[in-house]
């Protein structure tokens, strides 16, 4: 990947699933869940194309891809209640609570801005709502009547920058995401944004990102004129 020059910045929005917490391989889960019934399998490609999206595009798109005898009502009403026995004790992913951490005690603004909506942001950081808190603010996609349309549209980012104190240019933001769709997001918002991507996504699916890392313990604020870590 050619070399992409890294600007300053000054605030941070954060994605949420496969990002902070890992629940993407629980997503998978519930999702098998319902297609088993049918003798459908789940492939990872079919997955790569709608990670980021809101709760009626991604059941809309499941429901006609996989030739499902329901309406996307009842796929989405399936999803969730899989999902909320499988969210609750949700974990984090590698790096983010130092990071989360390191940003509020630096004084460095940063919210959220996940696609999911807000009950299920309470049930997934149930285990973790003292570091959620830390938030400046929380955007959820799926029912903030302001965010009109999902990723891959700029609309979630452009909406958690506005909320912020002081509204920063697109320019001072930096994203942080793991999923095709949410950076086409950012990118389309003139954020950049900081990749951690499924390692099973190609090289070409995470070309777009300024830039591309392991895991969220692999990021360096300094090269982003952020305060680095306290060693």
């Amino acid at each position: 990947m050619a070399h992409k020059v890294l600007r300053k910045v000054t605030h941070c929005i954060f994605d949420m699933d496969g990002l902070l917490l890992d629940t993407e391989r629980l997503y998978t889960v519930a999702t098998e869940m319902i297609l088993e019934p049918y003798g459908k399998a789940y492939p990872f490609e079919v997955k790569e194309r709608v990670m980021g999206l809101q709760t009626e595009p991604l059941s809309r798109f499941m429901v006609e891809h996989f030739e499902l005898p329901i309406s996307w009502e009842e796929y989405a009403r399936q999803q969730r209640a899989n999902a909320e026995k499988l969210m609750r004790n949700a974990q984090l992913m590698p790096g983010a609570e130092r990071l989360l951490r390191h940003l509020h005690a630096s004084k460095v603004p940063f919210c959220l801005a996940t696609s999911s909506g807000a009950d299920m942001v309470e049930l997934k950081t149930n285990q973790h709502r003292e570091l959620f808190g830390l938030f400046d603010h929380k955007v959820c996609g799926s029912t903030d009547k302001e965010v009109a349309n999902g990723k891959p549209a700029p609309d979630i980012f452009l909406v958690a920058a506005s909320r912020f104190g002081v509204s920063p240019a697109a320019a001072d933001c930096l994203v942080f995401e793991d999923s095709p769709n949410g950076v086409t997001a950012a990118n389309s918002a003139g954020m950049q944004v900081v990749m951690v991507p499924d390692p099973r996504l190609s090289e070409e699916k995470t070309s777009h990102a300024t830039q591309v890392l392991g895991s969220l313990a692999d990021f360096k604020p300094e090269q982003f004129g952020l305060p680095p870590f306290r060693e």
